[in-house]
């Protein structure tokens, strides 16, 4: 019998090992309609997992990490603890080299934020070609990205907590 990696995990329900997490989303709402896709795709996820979320809203995709450190540490401060940050947005390729600075910048900053703070992260900043390669990817019917990211975050808080119990 072949069976998936989630069930040889024993992860039987969607919420397990989540109680009381809390995820901050932070989107990138440069492209405003994909934007709502992805955001849909994440929210999906999250709710269905139970968990507690908070989205905050920022121009682009390279804010994402930086306003994802503000929330974190403003979270120390006031004592509500964070337990996963995911990163929306969509980066299509232009004519200028600046497609490239805001792909990779924006992805290492997620990275280094989740290697800073060994903090689950979920990173659904698409960079692709053309809008119509952002859609396919965007699309909650298609490859919902959005609610991969919100998935791989969930993932790794289940694996932290596991390993910390």
């Amino acid at each position: 019998m072949v069976t998936t990696r989630r069930e040889s995990a024993g992860d039987a329900s969607l919420n397990a090992g989540l109680e009381g997490a809390r995820v901050l989303i932070v989107e990138g709402r440069y492209y405003e309609a994909l934007a709502d896709e992805l955001l849909a795709g994440a929210r999906a996820v999250l709710e269905a997992a139970g968990v507690e979320v908070e989205v905050i809203t920022v121009p682009g995709a390279l804010e994402v990490p930086i306003a994802a450190e503000i929330a974190l540490e403003a979270a120390e401060i006031t004592g509500n603890a964070v337990d996963a940050v995911i990163g929306l947005g969509v980066v299509i390729r232009g004519e200028t080299y600046h497609f490239e600075i805001v792909a990779g910048e924006s992805a290492r900053g997620l990275m280094d934020l989740g290697m800073a703070h060994a903090l689950p992260v979920g990173n659904g900043i698409l960079t692709v070609d053309t809008e119509a390669q952002a859609w396919e990817r965007a699309r909650v019917s298609e490859g919902n990205k959005g609610g991969g990211a919100a998935e791989a975050a969930l993932t790794l808080l289940r694996l932290r907590r596991r390993l910390e119990a």
